[in-house]
């Protein structure tokens, strides 16, 4: 799935969701045989998958030794009352007492304002694959979430592979491209070579820099490593909430171990059908974000008057591509091309609450002024080696949880049909992805059949969604609520689009989510809430008072 890059900065204060930078320049003749081709691990899903009694083993060892809270280290940003633990876990299920690894924890006790009964802790996972949840107990200082942090300890943690936590890594940060760099959004003819020897090159470097553990980042053992810190907290049944990637992941859990759950609230929902993970979703996702797109033109063609994009969404288009064109001959700033450029008007796909902003710096631009799209586009270098941290893991994860077509006619037939009425992001999504169609890892795993096992009821749980959603279209939300069954419901923000639907965006939605994290209790099976509001045009002189009150870190 696709990640949005420039968000991390944003998320910065509240530790970050995953920032997978598009990969620009170069990269797909024809696809080989990789070269030093990695073993796969032997925890693929199936009925007698020793990883299974290796994670029994590894829980009752972590139930034992529970957790040791100290200061965060300095280098979280996590101050009191925030504390942090390290947890171990197997690298490889199959061998639990085997190679041991080492996952950063964090957490806030419940407070029990009020009088509030403490009920357990809640998990909280924020998506990517490859985003760190680290921040995650800072929103118990927030007055919205007061009643939530009164009867919970928050917990979050950074995965497998994030951060602190055995960081995994591709390449060097310093060999990534330096800025400005080019996004095709038509590939040129000729190009294909280019693209396919650098997406060779980064699955090799994920084979040299990880070695033997390469196979075993997965969203499988993701879900073992939920399993055990479960049990470390001392908790029967896992409370947990997870947003995008996380409800994949949380799903996943759900069905390897429906009798350790309590509670679950899966905000902005994967489609966990096994035929579309992951290459499918994909797909279906590029999609998605063209709508998105449309939105976004034609809310800046509802604001013409403000912006002077133009007054249709196509004019709107226009002005975009016209600036696309620009800055291909001459990169704004110097450092902003195509590559920047898409990365920074993907957030449009993904939150409307840049859309102001956005606008903004596009008619500054064509009237003649860069300076406002360069600050808003160009590359953080400071954020250089997280983003290359969260790629890897991203990249990891996909490939490892399901095949990919391995020809890349079918990559070119497949993207080039859905570009014909989707251009936006279908070609950049497809080259961050084209490295799983050349993975060093010989075996592949079927992704787990979500969904409560044969002669097994899952508690109620709770999936959210944004009907307009580009980053996990709406129909994955549907899919999830019907394989977690009659227990599941549903509540849908109608007629909006934002990724990520809980915390601040919609008071309707976060009611029915805190009444369900207090109480276990849903308003139905399936229920509506009017969409937030939309942003309204605000110039760059007026900008600063704009205010935002995102309440979760952004999701991927």
């Amino acid at each position: 799935m696709r990640m949005t890059p420039a968000r991390c900065a944003a998320a910065a204060a509240l530790s970050l969701a995953l920032c997978a930078p598009t990969r620009a320049a170069a990269e797909p003749a024809r696809p080989a045989a990789p070269a030093a081709a990695v073993p796969a691990s032997g925890d693929a899903e199936d009925a007698e998958d020793p990883g299974d009694a290796g994670a029994e083993r590894a829980a009752r060892r972590a139930a034992a030794a529970g957790l040791r809270f100290r200061d965060c280290p300095p280098v979280e940003q996590l101050a009191a009352p925030v504390r942090c633990a390290a947890l171990r876990v197997p690298l490889d299920y199959a061998r639990p007492d085997g190679p041991q690894i080492t996952l950063d924890i964090s957490r806030v006790p419940a407070t029990g304002a009020g009088g509030a009964a403490r009920q357990g802790a809640l998990v909280h996972n924020p998506g990517g694959p490859g985003a760190s949840g680290m921040s995650f107990p800072l929103l118990a200082a927030l007055p919205s979430w007061s009643r939530t942090a009164a009867a919970y300890d928050l917990v979050g943690y950074a995965p497998r592979g994030v951060a602190r936590s055995a960081p995994l890594s591709c390449r060097d940060p310093a060999d990534r491209p330096a800025a400005p760099t080019r996004a095709a959004a038509r590939p040129a003819p000729g190009d294909e070579g280019e693209r396919i020897a650098a997406a060779r090159s980064y699955a090799r470097g994920c084979a040299d820099r990880a070695g033997a553990a390469l196979p075993h980042y997965t969203t499988l053992n993701n879900a073992r490593d939920l399993y055990v810190l479960r049990a470390a907290l001392g908790e029967r049944g896992l409370t947990f909430l997870g947003a995008s990637y996380g409800t994949y992941l949380g799903a996943v859990y759900a069905t390897r171990y429906p009798g350790h759950v309590r509670r679950m609230v899966f905000d902005s929902a994967v489609d966990p059908d096994p035929r579309r993970v992951w290459y499918g979703n994909n797909l279906g996702q590029s999609a998605a974000f063209e709508r998105r797109w449309y939105d976004f033109t034609a809310w800046a063609a509802r604001h013409h008057a403000a912006y002077g994009l133009g007054a249709t969404p196509a004019a709107v288009r226009a002005s975009y591509e016209r600036v696309r064109d620009a800055v291909a001959r001459t990169p704004a700033g110097g450092v902003v091309g195509t590559g920047e450029l898409q990365a920074a008007y993907l957030q449009a796909a993904y939150y409307d609450d840049v859309w102001p902003d956005r606008a903004a710096a596009l008619a500054a631009f064509l009237r003649g002024d860069p300076a406002e799209l360069t600050r808003q586009a160009a590359p953080d270098p400071a954020a250089a080696a997280a983003a290359e941290n969260a790629t890897a893991v991203y990249t990891a994860v996909l490939c490892n949880d399901a095949s990919w077509p391995t020809a890349w006619a079918t990559w070119d037939r497949d993207h080039t049909g859905l570009a014909r009425t989707a251009p936006f992001e279908t070609w950049a999504n497809a080259f961050l992805n084209l490295p799983c169609a050349y993975w060093p890892v010989r075996e592949r795993r079927r992704p787990v059949a979500v969904g409560a096992p044969r002669g097994a009821v899952l508690p109620r749980t709770l999936v959210v969604a944004a009907e307009r959603d580009g980053a996990t279209p709406y129909r994955g939300a549907l899919e999830l609520q019907r394989r977690l069954g009659a227990g599941a419901a549903l509540v849908t923000e109608a007629g909006a689009g934002s990724h990520g639907v809980t915390g601040g965006r919609n008071d309707c939605v976060d009611r029915h989510v805190e009444r369900y994290l207090l109480t276990g209790a849903t308003a139905g099976r399936r229920v509506a809430c009017a969409p937030h509001p939309e942003p309204a045009p605000v110039s760059l002189d007026d900008r600063a008072a704009r205010a935002r009150g995102a309440l979760l870190p952004p999701v991927v």
